[in-house]
């Protein structure tokens, strides 16, 4: 046997390879987040060319634990695309990344992986503590009524002005895509990652893109890259990126979009009754502390 063999099946003790309808299934049950969906881990995989070995941790004869793994770290790994040479292929941002364990299952994970949930610090016994956190959005009712006041006369000054909001799904991908790159070229004044295949990205992920965008007189002046996926307990969205023309900061179209996309989410998860984790991604920016509260995350 070779090392490589070797060392996997040192890391594989306790797992055994299933197939990706098994991973689905386990997801469906147990939960997940973007970044472990099984859709957006087979469409992904699939645009990288990098083939995904599903693991369960079987206890009983029942699937207990599911991982999708790319060698020795969890699949859609930073580190596996850029050792591929394809490091700006895709973006989920540092997204939340919720593994399907059923609450009472007790694991050993040896493939690396960051940005661990908190929701699976009690199952996943070999997690340290990361130095980052995330930026989890505050409920509606978290927020102060001047700070609620504030965001409202802002989206009504905005209309006014002529401001209007788009849903992302009346746009086709290419249509996203162009509007996405310029919008953060233009805000960040730097190229956005992955800009070539951001078309194939946003076909693929499609059905999972939510929020709209802000025109002013006609022209789109702001735009957030959102994620949404729904597991039996409670519902993830992942705020990947933006863009903001900066010659309308004065209509604070930015403050806009994520007023009326946190509130949306909010609503729609209180309608399904579930608890709603949207992400603003690694807790790195003085913006993200108004509209957010940090939470620890885990590695391994």
């Amino acid at each position: 046997m070779s090392l490589l063999n070797h060392l996997r099946v040192f890391r594989e003790r306790g797992w055994t390879a299933i197939d990706a309808a098994a991973y689905a299934d386990a997801w469906q049950r147990f939960g997940g987040s973007v970044a472990t969906h099984p859709q957006v881990v087979e469409r992904l995989a699939g645009l990288a060319g990098i083939p995904v070995r599903y693991l369960g941790w079987i206890v009983d004869g029942q699937v207990r634990a599911a991982i999708p793994a790319w060698g020795r770290h969890l699949a859609l790994s930073k580190e596996v695309l850029k050792h591929a040479g394809k490091k700006a292929l895709f973006d989920l941002g540092n997204a939340e990344v919720i593994l399907p364990i059923a609450e009472d299952a007790r694991i050993s994970l040896r493939h690396r992986a960051r940005y661990l949930s908190e929701l699976n610090r009690e199952q996943v016994l070999d997690l340290r503590p990361q130095g980052e956190e995330l930026a989890l959005n505050r409920a509606p009712a978290d927020f102060s009524k001047k700070f609620r006041y504030n965001q409202r006369r802002e989206q009504r000054l905005l209309e006014e002005a002529g401001g209007v909001l788009q849903p992302m799904a009346e746009l086709s991908p290419a249509e996203q895509a162009a509007i996405y790159a310029d919008l953060f070229q233009r805000r960040w004044n730097f190229e956005v990652p992955g800009k070539a295949r951001l078309a194939d990205v946003f076909g693929l992920m499609r059905e999972f893109m939510r929020g709209s965008l802000v025109l002013l007189d006609g022209e789109p002046v702001a735009i957030q890259i959102l994620y949404r996926v729904e597991s039996p307990k409670w519902i993830s969205v992942e705020y990947i990126n933006g863009g903001v023309a900066p010659e309308n900061r004065e209509f604070s179209p930015g403050s806009v979009l994520s007023f009326v996309n946190t509130q949306q989410a909010w609503a729609e998860a209180e309608a399904l009754g579930k608890p709603l984790r949207y992400s603003f991604g690694r807790a790195d920016r003085e913006y993200k502390d108004r509209w957010c509260h940090r939470v620890p995350v885990f590695q391994v």
